[in-house]
């Protein structure tokens, strides 16, 4: 069990976390016809929708209510309403996500009451879903703002039905599931003969296809009709601790039972999900499923080789992390460094000593400290691995100086696949650089492999 610390520092140097509302808008980008809404000032949004931009490589559609200090002192509820009937006339959306910041979460600003008077002042918005959630910046990190999010559209979007829909599950994916990602699992669900409904489901919105016209909103994602009728589904599978509050929220609402997976990458994650998916379809295991955990089991005897005893550290947003993290355990790694974002039920679970919640600083010191071999997180540890001369595996978000983070996939088997292959191939690559000039075996050792060989 790893042991969860805290550092007292009075300043974080080159900031791990990202905030909670873009988490929060990250996940209602995952909704069709859906527009984003910062509740709070330009700057908030500018900053955001600059890494959004530069991580997905795609048109984000990203409004703001401009809050500037004037209605910051006298109340923001003109800025909403405003923002609200321009969003709508505009692009005529068919949801509008509304997340606060810092800004209007410090002034104590009443969303819920707000928005029931814009709604009563103007009719025209009533086919609109307009949902709104809490999301101070000051507090946690992208992980649980992306779960507030999907927990707002759960309990203000879906509606409780009597009876069930055969064959129909819903899936509530964290926000460490790439687009790449969320496609995988809707392949495996739909190998076993079921209909899964994804909530987000950035692989319809973020995928990197290119619209035959423009949209003002998010083109493709979960649709609002889909939402609504997840009270109808037969099972829930909630991917990553971060996804358990929605789930328990669709349980108490709609009665659908629900399970938590703490991750998706491994051959055990893998098989418990299979088993789940046997056991809701009544079929067993597809030929091609089969044949894709041969081949994970094929993978992971070709890679132990150079993944036995390897020095890792790894920062990442906590479900993330675990995962990661369990998956190198499981490959014979030693993670020697774990740095994260915000506490969390899971970290205790971490394959590690301790779990430090801290930033990249705290990730270079334990790297150098304990002789990391490699670094695993987003972007923004590239320096710290050219100070340390270390490689680094980019993972996570954001991912702006490299190509196709939106496809890459890490879960099921075919994905823990695909990464023990890039991991590896980046072990092999730099393993001459941990290397010693003079080959020659130790005195001792080197007569008893000469008495073997003879």
């Amino acid at each position: 069990m790893a042991e969860v610390i805290h550092p007292r520092k009075s300043l974080s140097i080159n900031p791990l976390k990202m905030s909670q509302p873009l988490g929060g808008a990250m996940a209602f980008m995952g909704i069709e016809g859906c527009m984003p809404l910062l509740h709070g000032s330009q700057g908030c949004t500018a900053f955001g929708l600059v890494l959004l931009v530069r991580h997905f490589r795609e048109a984000i559609p990203f409004q703001t209510t401009a809050m500037n200090e004037i209605t910051t002192i006298l109340g923001g509820v003109e800025n909403l309403e405003q923002a609200c009937l321009n969003i709508y006339n505009r692009t005529k959306c068919k949801v509008i996500g509304v997340c606060t910041t810092g800004l209007t979460e410090t002034r104590g600003e009443d969303l819920k009451g707000d928005l029931k008077l814009i709604r009563q002042r103007h009719p025209e918005l009533a086919g609109v879903e307009i949902v709104y959630v809490t999301t101070p910046d000051f507090a946690a990190a992208l992980e649980q703002g992306w779960g507030k999010a999907v927990t707002a559209m759960v309990e203000q979007i879906v509606q409780p039905a009597l009876g069930a829909t055969e064959g129909q599950i819903n899936i509530l994916a964290g926000s460490h599931l790439t687009p790449g990602d969320i496609e995988e699992v809707r392949d495996l669900v739909e190998a076993f003969g079921l209909t899964p409904i994804v909530l987000p489901d950035l692989a319809g919105s973020l995928d990197g296809h290119v619209p035959d016209q423009y949209m003002g909103t998010t083109y493709g994602g979960t649709t609002v009709e889909d939402i609504r009728a997840m009270g109808r589904s037969e099972y829930t599978i909630a991917i990553g601790q971060q996804m358990r509050y929605a789930a328990a929220a669709l349980e108490a609402k709609a009665g659908v039972p629900f399970e938590v997976l703490d991750r998706l990458t491994g051959l055990n994650a893998v098989d418990q999900f299979v088993q789940i998916l046997q056991k809701v379809s009544g079929r067993s295991a597809p030929a091609k499923i089969r044949r894709q955990r041969s081949q994970l089991l094929d993978a992971m005897l070709d890679g132990h080789f150079y993944f036995g005893n390897t020095q890792v550290a790894v920062a990442a947003e906590p479900d993330l992390l675990f995962a990661l993290t369990s998956w190198l355990a499981e490959m014979g790694a030693k993670v020697v460094t774990a740095i994260t974002s915000m506490d969390s039920p899971i970290l205790s679970q971490v394959p590690a000593d301790q779990v430090i919640v801290g930033d990249m600083d705290d990730l270079e010191r334990g790297a150098a400290e304990k002789g990391a071999r490699l670094l695993m997180t987003h972007s923004h540890g590239r320096m710290s691995a050219e100070k340390l001369d270390v490689p680094l595996f980019r993972v996570g978000f954001p991912m702006f100086d490299r190509l196709g983070a939106a496809h890459r996939r890490t879960v099921g088997y075919r994905g823990t696949r695909d990464l023990i292959f890039e991991v590896g191939n980046m072990l092999i690559e730099h393993s001459h650089e941990a290397a010693p000039d003079d080959w020659s075996l130790p005195e001792g050792e080197e007569a008893n492999a000469t008495a073997t060989a003879h």
